[in-house]
């Protein structure tokens, strides 16, 4: 029983915390240690916009208290989908966050790990079996993705043909390098630039970001580092932004690969600081950054941000304060992607068009938040809607 949205009751009356780092502050080290896994495992899951459902939650205090197994959870799991009998819209995104979840917070509580390509294959294949039918095989085609802090651009993935090669040689040159004599500023530079090239690769189809943020915790912590997993339950999202602008070139807009953002999360994660990671900053276009928390990442990969949009983003978190509630839902309704109106009125739960529009979208058009796909041609057949720079900077602030 859920009680106050924090904890749930067993048969014994005994407080079970839904709120995980709760057991952090409070239970015995084996609970913590546990906990702390979960929160990280739930947390990853935001990198892809997956939520994981009350009934793993649950399910994971079980364990977390010691009362069932991790490899419990994960049949528990399968069972209560193949015998649900009432089904929800979104049933097979919170399947796959749960089993994932559940995945991770298997691996991140083993000892065990080889720092090797395989290793890395290895690891997708254990957290999608039986979620992806490729789970652990490499993509057999080239990709490319939209990224809404790229305003639509994609970063240059590693081709298909070269994927193995390319990731064994950047593991065999992480494992033949020294960390000896550095300070901590070359230790952290060293890391980013490694996990910035590990991550360009994308060897899967999908699942790519989960996985080398499992791979890249149990491999510190194998050569003796300490790492705050929780950094990636609040940040996971944050975190794969920062790897999209650490790989994205663009020379005809004076763009080049920037790892500053990368390396306040690496500072945070190693060295325990308390950089503010904020999205809205990697947007391209975004100027009002304060820079005085970090220091220039000092390899040749710096940013250079050219921006028409100073005066917009300096107000937007003052600007979010005052919006209905109806633009804000909209906002995240319609968030990185494309919205026709019927998919917008279905995700936020109207039915009056005309009340739709005359109290949301129009609201949200006049004050630059949302735009036409085809400002031209606003009844065209294919018309969709998507956020401007000042949206995606106010989509920010409403998912935080």
């Amino acid at each position: 029983m859920i009680n106050g949205g924090n904890i749930i009751m067993n048969d014994n009356s005994k407080q079970l915390y839904l709120d995980f780092e709760a057991y952090e502050r409070v239970a015995e080290p084996h609970k913590r240690e546990r906990a702390s896994a979960w929160r990280t495992a739930i947390g990853l899951q935001d990198v892809d916009g997956l939520k994981v459902s009350d009934y793993l939650k649950e399910t994971a205090v079980r364990h977390i208290e010691g009362n069932i197994t991790i490899d419990d959870v994960r049949e528990q799991l399968k069972s209560y989908y193949v015998n649900k009998t009432t089904h929800d819209e979104d049933d097979a995104e919170k399947e796959e966050a749960d089993r994932v979840a559940a995945n991770i917070a298997k691996l991140l509580s083993e000892k065990s790990f080889s720092f090797t390509a395989l290793e890395f294959l290895n690891i997708h294949r254990h957290l999608f079996e039986g979620v992806f039918k490729h789970a652990g095989e490499v993509r057999p085609y080239d990709i490319s993705k939209k990224e809404w802090i790229l305003q639509g651009d994609t970063v240059v993935y590693g081709r298909a043909a070269d994927i193995m090669m390319a990731l064994r040689y950047d593991i065999q040159q992480e494992k033949g390098f020294s960390y000896k004599g550095l300070t901590q500023d070359g230790i952290i530079n060293h890391i980013v630039d490694f996990v910035t090239l590990l991550w360009q690769n994308h060897p899967f189809r999908e699942g790519n970001t989960r996985t080398t943020a499992v791979f890249v915790i149990k491999y510190l912590r194998s050569i003796g580092f300490k790492v705050d997993n929780d950094l990636f339950a609040d940040n996971s999202w944050y975190f794969r932004n920062a790897l999209v602008r650490a790989n994205y070139r663009n020379p005809s807009k004076g763009i080049e690969p920037d790892k500053t953002f990368l390396v306040k999360f690496f500072r945070n994660l190693m060295l325990g600081e308390q950089n503010v990671l904020k999205n809205r900053y990697m947007l391209i276009g975004y100027s009002d950054i304060n820079n005085d928390s970090i220091d220039t990442h000092t390899s040749t990969h710096t940013s250079t941000h050219t921006s028409t949009h100073t005066s917009t983003h300096t107000s937007s978190s003052g600007q979010l304060g005052v919006l209905s509630e109806n633009i804000k839902r909209l906002i995240l309704a319609i968030g990185s992607g494309e919205k026709s109106v019927k998919e917008m009125m279905e995700i936020v739960g109207l039915k009056n068009r005309p009340n739709f529009f005359e109290h949301s979208l129009t609201p949200a058009i006049q004050e630059g938040i949302v735009k036409m796909k085809y400002p031209n041609s606003p009844r065209h057949p294919r018309q969709k809607y998507l956020l401007t720079v000042k949206g995606f900077a106010m989509y920010d602030e409403c998912k935080s």
